[in-house]
């Protein structure tokens, strides 16, 4: 007599395992996945933005990295990116009137901030004194040609009124991460890079840069015109502007943009 009881039970606590498994297999049977052309001063907060994006949306995503220039070379020659994460407006902007993006789609995502950084804990001050004593016999900084932390770099140093002075010394990076590792190696006592690479450092010396010595480092992004109809693309674009991309952003030194 218990028996069709408990199978009553039985389906009252299978039908909603059943119900979830069903979603599950839905949401996966629609998923697809997004490929990011993002700069290399942006790599370890996109990935924890990836990861909270996939978790999220059960879309899966791909990341290729580069300076702003060379990706923007690879975009225009065809690569296979679907959204173009830049150091810089420019880039996304060209991609946009040049029609490899699609028009209206650009966003900023950040505003990068420029730190000089040596990984000797004594050789920086707080008036970034070094630099105007010339102590140094080499000075990293990205190639400002291709990446906009570089280009920042050559601003502050004119800015300072010590380009001329620092010109010999320095050594470019092809990258801003190429540029962090002559630092962190000791190939260079001290260089410019991004304050996202280091803000979780406790060891050696830096000066943030203040903004007013450099043009502002407005980091955009574009959907490019290839992904036009790949949902994963758009719902990306959708989660980058979110507050759970914004906190992460924050968490590595970036400036948010103003809230749209």
């Amino acid at each position: 007599m218990t028996r069709p009881c408990f199978r009553s039970r039985l389906g009252l606590l299978i039908a909603p395992a059943l119900c979830a498994l069903s979603l599950l297999a839905s949401a996966m049977a629609h998923a697809e996945s997004v490929t990011l052309a993002v700069a290399t001063n942006f790599i370890v907060p996109v990935r924890e933005i990836a990861s909270a994006f996939e978790a999220a949306s059960g879309h899966r995503v791909r990341i290729s990295t580069g300076s702003t220039g060379k990706l923007y070379a690879q975009i225009a020659h065809g690569a296979p990116f679907d959204v173009f994460l830049a150091a810089d407006s420019e880039r996304p902007a060209r991609a946009e009137a040049e029609g490899l993006a699609v028009p209206g789609s650009r966003i900023t995502y950040a505003i990068g901030k420029l730190v000089l950084y040596s990984a000797e804990p004594a050789r920086i001050d707080a008036q970034a004194s070094v630099l105007r004593r010339g102590d140094y016999t080499r000075l990293a900084i990205a190639n400002p040609d291709t990446a906009p932390y570089g280009l920042a770099a050559v601003e502050t140093l004119r800015a300072l009124g010590l380009y001329t002075a620092a010109a010999p010394r320095l050594i470019r990076g092809d990258n801003i991460a190429q540029t962090y590792q002559f630092v962190a190696t000791g190939n260079a006592p001290l260089g410019f890079v991004a304050l996202s690479q280091v803000i979780d450092h406790a060891e050696g010396s830096r000066w943030v840069v203040p903004e007013t010595l450099y043009a502002p480092i407005h980091q955009d992004a574009v959907l490019l015109a290839r992904a036009a109809r790949n949902p994963a693309a758009g719902a990306f674009m959708q989660f980058l502007g979110s507050d759970a991309a914004r906190r992460i952003l924050i968490r590595y030194g970036y400036a948010p943009p103003p809230s749209r």
